[in-house]
């Protein structure tokens, strides 16, 4: 049985370009490699392979490294590798910290196996022997124009007329209003690897009209609105028919990112239309420490800043998706 943590041991950029046809090369290079070891038995032996690793995430990591062609690319790969053999698999342990060592470890047994003498193989010609750079980053200029780097979040008590949150992806154009007298600080922080959700500035009015509706009326379909059409059409339980404006829309869209996305900074969805991050930070006046002012707030600790002070008791987290 060989158990590979995917997203320590990475396979060569070349061999993952080639998509399916790379993925079966690999599970036959690293088939003979081993029965290379196994000298007069290798008729007797079957070898089984396990790869584990985050798909969203080592995807992503591939393609800041800038050597990945596309993110389909690394998705056939898996599928070439598993395809290659009978008993080799490469599985998605989806996000999470560590979740791939999780599948694979064991008990410690590095000293007992080194004063066995066994040899220590490489596999040069499978796995890459550097490690992945952001060079993308690392190549962009520092005066190019994006999106805020700072938190841009929501307050419990908004400055009128508009509040700023964190909309959804591409549709949201930021409004330019007047910088109130009351200024709320945002911890500066970047989350990774996606990074902080663009700001969207939200009309107070429209946004508690909305919330009315919401309460009063049947949900509207964040789907629907957001990257329609909904893919369940007529049998959605959610509303499709009301005449929504663009300043509807961005309301909908800053109620959306209050319920955290389920991949959380590892989501390659460019069109996610839920939050990646908390947007309910703010420093306080007279502290230092950042704040999360979100009442049973549905975000996990790691996508605060560091140090947050939760100001609310936390509850089990929680998911809306329609």
């Amino acid at each position: 049985m060989v158990l590979i943590d995917g997203d320590g041991m990475i396979f060569n950029q070349d061999l993952i370009n080639q998509g399916v046809e790379g993925g079966k090369k690999a599970a036959n290079v690293l088939r003979a490699s081993i029965l290379e070891q196994c000298h007069g038995t290798t008729d007797e032996i079957e070898i089984m392979a396990k790869v584990c690793a985050n798909y969203a995430g080592l995807s992503k990591a591939l393609k800041r490294d800038g050597g990945l062609e596309s993110l389909e690319s690394f998705k056939d790969f898996t599928l070439g590798f598993t395809q290659g053999k009978a008993n080799f698999d490469f599985i998605d342990v989806g996000h999470g910290k560590e979740r791939a060592d999780s599948k694979i470890k064991g008990p410690p047994m590095v000293r007992e196996l080194s004063v066995t003498g066994l040899p220590t193989l490489k596999f040069d010609d499978i796995f890459r022997s550097e490690k992945l750079m952001d060079r993308i980053a690392d190549s962009a200029t520092p005066n190019a124009t994006h999106a805020p780097s700072t938190w841009a979040g929501v307050t419990s008590i908004p400055p009128p007329p508009g509040i700023t949150s964190s909309p959804i992806a591409a549709k949201a154009i930021p409004i330019t209003t007047k910088k109130p007298a009351n200024v709320v600080n945002r911890p500066s922080w970047t989350p990774e690897p996606r990074g902080l959700d663009p700001p969207i500035t939200v009309n107070r009015e429209i946004l508690e009209k909305i919330k009315r509706r919401t309460t009063n009326n049947k949900k509207l379909c964040n789907n629907h609105y957001l990257r329609g059409p909904c893919s369940k059409g007529s049998e959605c339980c959610f509303e499709h028919d009301y005449k929504a404006t663009d300043e509807d829309l961005k309301a909908i869209g800053y109620l959306a990112r209050m319920n955290p996305c389920v991949n959380g900074q590892d989501c390659d969805q460019e069109d996610c239309i839920y939050g990646h991050h908390c947007p309910s930070v703010i420093i306080a006046a007279g502290s230092k420490e950042p704040t999360c002012m979100a009442f049973s707030c549905k975000f996990y600790p790691e996508d605060h800043p560091p140090g947050t002070i939760m100001k609310h008791a936390k509850k089990e987290r929680e998911y809306e998706r329609y």
